[in-house]
């Protein structure tokens, strides 16, 4: 009988040591983008060299349309 009371309160310890895990883990922006990694390797400009796909530039920004006056 004293077997299964330790190991209900291991288990509860162990549970409430993963909350506080996960509560830290959530304050300290652990979790701020989980979407980005997974697109990443998708980007061209990461296999030419590593520049930041999040910024304009000004090689890539079309020009704007002519006049038709």
């Amino acid at each position: 009988m004293w077997t299964t009371l330790l190991l209900i309160g291991v288990s509860l310890a162990m549970g409430f040591a993963a909350w506080l895990l996960f509560l830290w883990a959530v304050k300290s922006d652990q979790f701020d983008d989980v979407e980005r990694p997974k697109h990443r390797m998708l980007d061209d400009d990461a296999e030419k060299g590593g520049k930041r796909t999040d910024q304009a530039d000004p090689a890539r920004t079309p020009a704007p349309p002519p006049d038709r006056t």
